[in-house]
């Protein structure tokens, strides 16, 4: 599947509602998990790439020693100016990085960890290999996939609901970018063309994603993503009504109150 670069375009309209909608309804549950997988390591820099607006970095801060160094990156600045404002129980570096030409020297790092990010490097293997670049003998690559869009109830009811919208060429950017890197085959050959050499390990974890109301998914999927640029692309007066028929599917699917529905995502750390 081709990614076009609007998937990757979280500008300031949207990091706004990211925050505010996305991160406490899917990534929040997967960022305590990918923090403390760190903790029991012995560690002195960690590198975070796609950091967005700070979920995991915030989680590492506190969880982490004081005396292990956080650099956070993300390629987008307005989500990194989010993340700064918000800030951290501690210093943290925050520098904008392409994750595909990281500016640091080799062996930098003792781990690199990006959460929900991979899926969004044109180029994976070489991304990994960039990754493999920076950290040093003995380190570990710490990152997560969500699974297939059938395992992830609001984003598939979402993207099938707003193929009524625009019959004629339905915005697939939910199926085709975040959970279009689900293969455990293809990630693990995508590492080994990075450089490792070692086989990965990949857990499976489902979750729950809870909402007070059908309008926060609406709200998080059509306008704090990269979807609002596909439906924007569109026709850029229908956001809204995209939006209403998103919120009309969800009530539909899971009720007009609080709203629960599955997300999955595989954990995957491969050590140097």
């Amino acid at each position: 599947m081709s990614s076009p670069q609007s998937d990757k375009n979280f500008g300031s309209s949207v990091a706004k509602f990211y925050d505010e909608y996305f991160v406490p309804l899917i990534f929040e549950p997967y960022a305590e998990d990918i923090a403390r997988r760190l903790v029991t390591r012995r560690l002195a820099r960690v590198l975070e790439i796609a950091a967005g607006t700070g979920v995991v970095t915030r989680r590492l801060a506190s969880l982490l020693p004081d005396d292990v160094s956080i650099v956070a990156t993300d390629l987008n600045q307005p989500m990194l100016d989010l993340a700064a404002e918000v800030g951290t129980t501690r210093p943290v570096e925050w520098r904008q990085a392409d994750a595909m030409q990281l500016p640091f020297e080799y062996g930098s790092f003792d781990a690199v960890v990006c959460q929900f990010g991979a899926m969004f490097f044109p180029d994976k293997a070489k991304a990994f290999a960039e990754a493999r670049r920076v950290l040093r003998s003995g380190g570990v690559l710490l990152f997560n996939v969500w699974d297939r869009i059938e395992e992830n109830e609001f984003a598939d009811v979402i993207t099938t609901a707003l193929e009524s919208v625009f019959p004629h060429d339905p915005p697939r950017f939910m199926a085709r970018t975040p959970h279009g890197y689900h293969d455990i085959a293809t990630i693990q050959q995508h590492l080994r063309g990075g450089g490792f050499v070692t086989t990965p390990s990949v857990d499976t974890i489902a979750a729950r994603s809870i909402a007070e109301s059908a309008r926060i998914p609406a709200m998080a999927y059509c306008q704090g993503s990269p979807l609002r640029n596909e439906i924007e692309a569109r026709d850029k007066s229908r956001l809204d009504e995209a939006t209403d028929i998103a919120e009309k599917a969800i009530a539909r699917r899971f009720g007009r109150g609080q709203v629960d529905g599955k997300i999955q995502a595989h954990v995957v750390m491969a050590e140097c």
